[in-house]
Order: structure tokens, then C-alpha cells, then sequence
């Protein structure tokens, strides 16, 4: 007799009985203010049922026992609300008709924009589930990831190079940690409109999973790559440099250095390591900027490594920014000086004041930079001043310190100045509120910044704007980041959502940007 998944007439029973039930009925949410779908908005059924949009803002429902009947909805989203009703409930009755539409409009709290997910599994699952073309083509799992933590971009070769960190696949809880990676065309050059998405090519192993782009043999541990930056090789050649690091936990490491692209395989091979207590190296997302040098005989350009601050840089020659020694920090405290370990008493000389006992601030090799929690340390030891600190990072509404903790700067033509999009951390959420500044130079003064994200109860970590997607002379601006439960104390993962890539775009010329 035939095994139960293999009898022709189940098979057949099972057909006619989904036939019955008919396609699913579309529940389509969008941005009251532009119509737009809006991925990543929760449904809720009185019975606890969640379903999840897609990136078109887009739920196929199809639940037995639940079909053509009236069914209550809460609605909940990260920076989007639904309005509520006379007893509080922010939701809506749907009636539940197979095949038939409806669409639910939210009122956006965040002044970004939600787009879509970048990576992951099912990025337009329920759209093509109800008869939709998105604008990707369709590819259930790219790559075969799951999630993707941590993106780094960069344009070398003609191409857009992106690298991500851990990585998830379906077939086991344990995934690819030696990087990974994949690359894409630009808009110009026939790519997709970021605006509507991003379409990836991985780099896969036989298997068809997302394959280590930085294999190191050697003791077991996860690898992560940053700085990634192009620069002249001794030969003039174009090369593709990034720091590297092999991680024992998240504050201990085996190794670190530099490594170099190597592009007829497509991987990073380390060509030197150096010291796992150095405090200045290629780090977070470079930014080349150039300065007349003083004699007036040309000029001199340096990469800049934001984290968020730009306040650590190296001049733009293969024998420097593969050399340690040669970075520099733009910092208070006197050359060669450490900040001291928490709990150690500082020292009166640590930071360094001229004759006229005003703080010296310039750029300095082999002395750490001074961010916000160690100019916190110096203003309560009494060795700085409140307003001597270099960075001012607040609330525009209200004058409260923001704690920026990771990010990007670029330049940006629309404002005339340096724009950084940078995470929180320990704000209305631990670590899942995103936050516009900019400023005149580099090294600041960083100050207004205005929030432009929020999460409830998620982390959003490790934010990147993408300038080269940048488009209307600016005004728009595209940036992403890691959607995560990591840290966040979230009880439950967002389907297909947790540990992936969200890209937003913000609009310059908001006037709630600028205290309008």
C-alpha cells in the first residue's frame, strides 16, 4: 500500500480541498502620506495569529477557519502607527473574502522612509504568493542566506562589492562566519533604482550558500572585516584593502590586521597582522577627503575612518595605511597617552593644554581618540571642561545627549556639508534609534542631530548610508542597517525580518530636519 505523501488519490484530495478554499485574500499597508507599502508592519489576529508584511507591504491570508469571515487586525510597526479606536485598539476588522483586496493605511512616526529588506529569504514572499511582480525577480533564498549581519560596501573594479558578517543558512543553526559577500551594478551603470531594490549576485560555494570571503586557517573563531577602501598598490595598481579581525568573544580577539583583495579569487588574504591592543587602524566605513597642504604646493588626502565620529584618519599612500604607526587620532589627550582603564585614577597630565591652558586638539599618532564615554570620565575627573568637548552630539528638540555608536559620514552636495547617520545607543530603545547631524568639517563641531528612526523594542545596529545611491542632487538619501533581537530583549524574532538588512530613504529637504 502507498505511503501517505505518495497516494495519488490524497494528493488529489488535498488539491481540490485548497481549491475550495480559493487564493488568499490580500491585505495590502501603506504609508498614508505617499501610498507607498510598508514592509515589516505586524497583523495580528484576536487569537494571536502575527503575520508580517513584505516588502511591498503586502500579506497573503489565507487561514483556516478565519476565510470569508470578518477578522479583527492589530496593526503595530517600528516608527508607523494605526490610529485606535474608542476602546484603544489600534487595528482593523478585514473581511476576509479569498482573492479579494484591501489595503490599511498607517500614519509614519519616523521622518525615514522604510523600503524593503535587502537580504534574507522571502523578500516578496506574500506579493507573489497573491499574483504580484515585485521588482526583484524571483529568488525565494539568494544565496541560500537566511540573515546577514553587518554590511560593508565598496566600488572597486566597475562594481559595487558588499560584504556582510555572520551569516545564516536554512540547514542548521550555524552558518558561514568568515564573511560573505556579494556584488551588484550601480544605478548608472544598470543597476536597479534603489528605490525599488537591490539586486544581489552572491558568492556561493558548491552548495549554492553564501561562501567565506576571508578564509583564515588557524584557531576556530568568527571573522569580521571593515575599512574597506581602494587605494595604489607600489606598482600603481588598483587594490582593495580592509581591516580584519578573528574574534574569540565580542571584546576579545585571536588576531587582527590588514588584508588585501585578491581578485581572480575573490577573497581577502591577510598580508600582515599586527597587535590585538592597537588603538588606531582602518575601521567602520572610509571616507576619502582631500586638504591643501600648508606650503600651498598641492594637496594631501587622507582616509577617514568614522565610528561614528571621523576623528581617526591616514594619509592616502599603500606604505601608510598599511602601517598602524602611521594613523592618527584628532584628540585632547597628550601624544602617546591611553585612556586608562575604567576605575584607574587619571592622571593630571593626561590631556594636553598649551601655555595659555587651552586643550589642544590636533592630530596625533599613537594616542587614542576621546569619545563620548571617555570625555564623560575626563569632564568627572575634573581634566575637561563640558564645553572643551570636542563632541556635542544632542537632541536638537530637547538638548539631551545623544550617544552616537556606530554610523557613516559622506559629504553631501544638497547640504554643503558633512552628513553623518548614526545609531544610538541607550535611547528610547537600547540600541534601535537611528539619527541625523551634520556638520561644516569633519571633525565637527558635531552637534544638532535629529532622530529619524525608532524601534520599541528591536535593535537596528551598525547603520550605513549608501552615497553612491544618493540621488536628486543629494536631497535623497539611502541608507540601511541590521534588524536584529541581539541586545534588544525582544521575546520573539520577526519572521524573515530578524538578523537581515532594512534600507530607508530620508528626504533632505524635511523640514522637521531643520527645527521646521
Amino acid at each position: 500500500m502507498p505511503r501517505y505523501g505518495t497516494c495519488p488519490a490524497l494528493i488529489l484530495m488535498a488539491l481540490a480541498m485548497h481549491a475550495v478554499g480559493g487564493p488568499p485574500a490580500r491585505i495590502t499597508v501603506v504609508d498614508a502620506a505617499t501610498s507607498r507599502g510598508v514592509p515589516l508592519i505586524e497583523l495580528t489576529t484576536t487569537g494571536g495569529i502575527t503575520l508580517v508584511t513584505d516588502s511591498a507591504g503586502v500579506v497573503a491570508f489565507d487561514e483556516p477557519g478565519l476565510m470569508d469571515t470578518d477578522v479583527f487586525f492589530h496593526v503595530r510597526g517600528h516608527g508607523y502607527e494605526f490610529p485606535p479606536d474608542g476602546f484603544g485598539f489600534a487595528g482593523a476588522r478585514v473581511r476576509t473574502t479569498p482573492g479579494s483586496r484591501v489595503t490599511l493605511q498607517v500614519r509614519r512616526i519616523n521622518i525615514a522612509q522604510r523600503l524593503y529588506r535587502v537580504t534574507g529569504g522571502g523578500i516578496y514572499r506574500d506579493s507573489e504568493r497573491v499574483g504580484d511582480h515585485p521588482p526583484l525577480p524571483s529568488n525565494p533564498l539568494n544565496g541560500g542566506v537566511i540573515g546577514q549581519d553587518s554590511v560593508q560596501t565598496v566600488f572597486h573594479r566597475g562594481r559595487l562589492l558588499w560584504i556582510w558578517g555572520d551569516t545564516n543558512r536554512a540547514s542548521y543553526p550555524l552558518g558561514n562566519f568568515s564573511a560573505s559577500g556579494a556584488w551588484s551594478r550601480l544605478p548608472a551603470d544598470g543597476g536597479m533604482d534603489p528605490d525599488a531594490g537591490v539586486q544581489l549576485t552572491y558568492f556561493v560555494g558548491d552548495d549554492g550558500f553564501s561562501r567565506p570571503m576571508c578564509p583564515i586557517p588557524g584557531q576556530p573563531g568568527p571573522v569580521w572585516l571593515d575599512g574597506l577602501l581602494t587605494t595604489k598598490d607600489p606598482e600603481g595598481n588598483e587594490r582593495l584593502l580592509c581591516h580584519f579581525v578573528r574574534v574569540k568573544t565580542l571584546e576579545q580577539m585571536h588576531e587582527q590586521g590588514f588584508a588585501v583583495y585578491n581578485d581572480d579569487r575573490d577573497i581577502f588574504e591577510p598580508i600582515s597582522r599586527f597587535p590585538t591592543d592597537a588603538i588606531l587602524s582602518m575601521r567602520s566605513h572610509p571616507v576619502l577627503h582631500s586638504h591643501p597642504r600648508t606650503d600651498g604646493s598641492g594637496e594631501d588626502s587622507y582616509w577617514y575612518f568614522p565610528s561614528p565620529f571621523p576623528i581617526v584618519r591616514c594619509r592616502d599612500e599603500w606604505s601608510l595605511l598599511t602601517d598602524v604607526s602611521a594613523y592618527e587620532a584628532y584628540t585632547c589627550l597628550r601624544p602617546g597617552a591611553r585612556m586608562p582603564p575604567d576605575g584607574n585614577v587619571l592622571t593630571a597630565d593626561l590631556v594636553e593644554r598649551d601655555d595659555s591652558g587651552r586643550v589642544v586638539y590636533a592630530w596625533k599618532r599613537d594616542t587614542a581618540p576621546v569619545l563620548q564615554k571617555d570625555q564623560s570620565r575626563l569632564i568627572a575627573g575634573g581634566l575637561l571642561r563640558p564645553e572643551e568637548a570636542l563632541i556635542q552630539l544632542r537632541d536638537a528638540a530637547t538638548g539631551k545627549p545623544v550617544i552616537g555608536h556606530s554610523g557613516s559620514v559622506f559629504w553631501n552636495d544638497h547640504l554643503g556639508a558633512w552628513l553623518m547617520i548614526t545609531q544610538e545607543l541607550w535611547g528610547t530603545s537600547l540600541a534601535g534609534e537611528v539619527w541625523f547631524a551634520s556638520a561644516p568639517a569633519l571633525t565637527g563641531p558635531w552637534r544638532d542631530a535629529v532622530k529619524i528612526v525608532t524601534h520599541d523594542d528591536y535593535t537596528f545596529y551598525n547603520v550605513k548610508h549608501h552615497p553612491y545611491f544618493d540621488q536628486e542632487g543629494g536631497r535623497l538619501i539611502y541608507f540601511e542597517g541590521t534588524y536584529t533581537t541581539a541586545f534588544s530583549g525582544a521575546k520573539r524574532p520577526t519572521p524573515r525580518y530578524d538578523y537581515n538588512q532594512v534600507m530607508y530613504r530620508l528626504d533632505l529637504s524635511d523640514p522637521r530636519l531643520h527645527g521646521r
